[in-house]
């Protein structure tokens, strides 16, 4: 399956002119909350992440959105404290489609384990994710960079877990550190994302932090899910919308 398989071709825009779609270089990472109370999910949520990739570039297709091309990085997370080495998994950008075997055994190697108390290191995720080697808008060439976040649980401050052995020392210091990395204006030296390019989607409990994120941080689009019950009251129809309509 080629790239071009999914490229959506310039429409007439029904007055005569004939519409270009914009064309982007997406680099999406996914991160996923592995921790115990997701087991009775960990499934569904394994089974429509491996979809994605196919499912994003027909969809984009469908809406005039050229998808030049897309990669994909999964990142796993647990609990510092309790999981040690086990706390963040992940790969390196991964094409699509031509790594997607690779991408799916990946997804498949997830287990929902560990994690202790119900706060989880979400933001060492986060923080993880937005370090990630993005690509970067260059002349005419757009890019997105994508995080999203899925979990079923509040979030420690960051930094909960810095005692434990395995903790990144590069990790930011605090929470407004974090803001700053995520960038509050376009010319902020400490962000690791594009001012425009950088989407955030964030499937996660109404608490603190989380809250904190989708109120103030700009280009998040936040869902509420329910604390200890997994996600199962959000379908994977709404995940692949609002992940396509941040492109």
């Amino acid at each position: 399956m080629s790239m071009g398989s999914y490229a959506a071709a310039g429409r007439d825009d029904g007055q005569g002119s004939y519409r270009v779609p914009f064309s982007y270089d997406v680099d999406l990472v996914l991160c996923i909350d592995a921790t115990k109370s997701m087991e009775p999910v960990i499934q569904m949520v394994k089974e429509n992440a491996k979809r994605l990739p196919d499912d994003i570039l027909r969809e984009a297709a469908s809406k005039d959105k050229r998808i030049n091309s897309l990669r994909i990085r999964l990142l796993i997370f647990r609990d510092y404290l309790v999981d040690g080495d086990h706390a963040i998994e992940t790969t390196d950008f991964l094409d699509m489609p031509e790594q997607k075997e690779q991408f799916c055994s990946a997804v498949n190697s997830i287990e929902a384990i560990g994690g202790g108390d119900e706060p989880e290191d979400g933001l060492e995720a986060l923080a993880y994710a937005m370090a990630s080697k993005w690509r970067w808008p260059s002349g005419s060439r757009k890019c997105r960079q994508i995080i999203v976040v899925w979990t079923d649980a509040s979030t420690h401050e960051i930094g909960f877990g810095r005692s434990a052995p395995n903790y990144d020392p590069k990790m930011p210091g605090d929470f407004s550190v974090l803001t700053q990395w995520w960038g509050d204006d376009q010319d902020n030296p400490k962000a690791k994302m594009h001012y425009s390019s950088k989407r955030l989607l964030l499937f996660a409990p109404d608490a603190k932090f989380w809250s904190t994120i989708s109120e103030n941080w700009d280009n998040v689009i936040s869902v509420k899910t329910i604390a200890g019950q997994g996600m199962r009251e959000r379908d994977y129809d709404e995940v692949l919308r609002l992940l396509v309509g941040s492109i």
